[in-house]
């Protein structure tokens, strides 16, 4: 036991260096580029599902919570909003470059996430439009206060260390419950459980992809990068996954059965697009 503990600390050690940098790489393309963002995501019209798959993918602190906001106000279309929701992948990228996984397997599982989140958002628009042919919806208007609690105020080197910070222990704390599962059942009873059982495996993972923080996309990503778990699996976690988007939907957006109709949507994709991807074998 006190090997997993030492293991764990020094291969969350390594990591940190790398965190920062990325977190404030991440911190200074956000502030000069969120506005501009919000803004294209505004008047993106038809196309709005392309255009927010597109910035969707880009790794921009509270950004699934902007497009909840902007959907409630109903100035982007809920194809828009699912397909923000599912390209965006909150603390993946980070972990990724961290630990240095390869360049190829980042974009492959991004341009997945992309496209789904494009067709899906299409779909959504195209089936409403039907519906709704005859219904004129009213529009509303809310107060898009957005609360990302990034720290941006106070520069980005400041709201670098406290994201890397929280992130680190987080990884820490995640990294050790897992050694200690695996230390105890044995990767390779967790391993045979969802090879022999793999169709559980992206139903499991939408619903760890429903925590409301970034604990969905650290949980999911670690047991990738530890090859506890698929990248079918894993991506269906993360097409779930939304940071705090969902908590904010229910908060912002009036009408709790639609709040529960569209995370019921999100999660059907999810799960669904996984198990597409496990049955053709897809694996890198």
């Amino acid at each position: 036991m006190l090997e997993v503990l030492q293991e764990t600390v020094i291969d969350s050690i390594k990591i940190l260096p790398f965190l920062f940098i990325t977190y404030l790489i991440m911190e200074y393309i956000e502030h000069k580029t969120s506005e501009k963002s919000k803004e294209v995501i505004k008047k993106s019209g038809k196309f709005g599902p392309i255009i927010g798959s597109v910035l969707g993918i880009f790794p921009q602190c509270g950004f699934s919570v902007s497009a909840t906001n902007l959907y409630a106000a109903r100035v982007i279309t809920l194809g828009t909003l699912i397909a923000v929701y599912l390209s965006t992948s909150d603390e993946m990228l980070p972990i990724f470059i961290s630990e240095a996984v390869s360049t190829i397997t980042i974009l492959k599982i991004l341009g997945i996430k992309l496209l789904i989140g494009i067709i899906a958002g299409f779909i959504i628009d195209f089936v409403l439009k039907i519906k709704n042919k005859n219904k004129q919806e009213e529009e509303k208007i809310v107060d898009l206060c957005e609360k990302e609690h990034c720290h941006c105020e106070h520069g980005i080197i400041k709201s670098s260390f406290i994201h890397t910070l929280h992130i680190f222990i987080f990884i820490l704390i995640i990294t050790l419950i897992i050694n200690i599962v695996i230390y105890f059942i044995g990767e390779e009873q967790i391993a045979q459980f969802l090879q022999y059982n793999p169709i559980l495996g992206p139903i499991i993972a939408g619903i760890v992809g429903l925590i409301p923080n970034c604990a969905a996309s650290v949980i999911l990503t670690q047991l990738y990068v530890q090859n506890v778990i698929t990248v079918a699996t894993m991506i269906s976690g993360l097409l779930v996954g939304t940071g705090v988007g969902i908590a904010i939907l229910f908060k912002v957006n009036k009408g709790i059965k639609n709040n529960i109709k569209i995370v019921s949507l999100l999660y059907i994709i999810g799960v669904l697009s996984g198990e597409i991807i496990q049955l053709t074998g897809l694996n890198f």
